[in-house]
């Protein structure tokens, strides 16, 4: 009698198991199928090859874990064993990739650093800089190159190989940062940014993030994708870039072209404006630096000492 007992609770408990199964099978094989709508994004610009081996070498690291009192191995490469490490960790596969492959990639298209912001402000000055929301803080408005509306967000979706930085605070100061390795969208047309990051909280991971997350400060990017607003008192590769500019057009002089928006340039942008019959403010707005790039490269275009003749056979 016990035995028959004992079949008939088995004969019950697979029953209940089976029917369990069949009403959750459904909604897993909902799910996966959820799952495989999503695809990845092809990139929008081509991927070099060091971005490639970049991305492998911080592969290879995934699973990682700092030891005690939070030592790492990326922290004592940088100087400083017990520091926070997503920076190092980051600048760290930039030096592996240098060594592996017999590249220039560090202080050159990476950063070098491990301080808040610091890494920012680097991408900033080397105009390889987008921000999530289209307004970068003490510049102004910004535009993706090729467009002639201003960035909104979600307009840039993060290349493999760009730089993520991260606020936790209200305070816009960079407190983390990670390195794309590339974006999928769901079927709902939601795109999520898959990250390779250090000091997560404790180890590397690869990690995933919605592209509208409101803690996404920018990217710093491999290519120059974007344009943006410059006015008196910025400084860098962008100001650079438009005082060539403003130089073949003969609104400055080859010495005059430093980096830094000063009075001359100021001056400079606005006689551009004021002849283009544009309110001069002196501010190289999207408008402004639109017409100026179309200036300058029609210039080039007619100027008989940039013609090439060819001698006929």
């Amino acid at each position: 009698m016990a035995f028959a007992r004992i079949r008939a609770y088995t004969r019950r408990a697979c029953a209940l198991l089976l029917a369990l199964l069949c009403c959750a099978l459904p909604a897993l094989a909902e799910e996966c199928a959820e799952e495989s709508l999503e695809e990845i994004i092809p990139p929008q610009w081509e991927v070099p090859d060091y971005v490639a081996w970049l991305l492998e070498i911080a592969g290879e690291e995934v699973g990682y874990r700092e030891g005690d009192h939070g030592y790492s191995k990326y922290g004592e490469w940088s100087g400083d064993p017990y520091a926070q490490w997503c920076a190092e960790f980051l600048c760290w596969c930039v030096d592996q990739t240098d060594q592996r492959h017999d590249t220039e990639l560090l202080e050159k298209v990476y950063p070098l650093y491990s301080g808040s912001n610091t890494g920012r402000s680097w991408f900033i000055s080397q105009g390889r800089y987008v921000v999530r929301n289209g307004y970068l803080a003490e510049w102004g408005y910004q535009w993706l190159k090729g467009t002639e509306a201003y960035l909104r967000t979600g307009d840039y979706i993060p290349q493999p190989g760009d730089w993520v930085f991260f606020t936790w605070t209200d305070t816009q100061d960079t407190d983390h940062v990670a390195m794309v390795e590339y974006c999928t969208r769901d079927a709902e047309g939601n795109v999520t940014v898959h990250v390779i990051e250090g000091n997560n909280p404790v180890a590397v991971q690869r990690n995933t993030y919605p592209l509208t997350y409101t803690r996404i400060l920018g990217y710093g990017t491999v290519h120059d994708v974007a344009d943006w607003t410059m006015r008196y008192g910025n400084g860098g590769e962008k100001v650079r870039q438009l005082q060539e500019k403003l130089t073949t057009l003969g609104y400055l002089t080859a010495q005059d072209i430093d980096g830094g928006f000063g009075i001359l340039t100021s001056n400079a942008v606005k006689a551009f404006q004021a002849d283009m019959g544009l309110k001069d403010t002196g501010i190289a707005t999207m408008e402004t630096q639109l017409l100026l790039s179309k200036a300058a490269t029609d210039a080039i275009r007619d100027d008989p000492t940039n013609w090439i003749v060819q001698d006929e056979e």
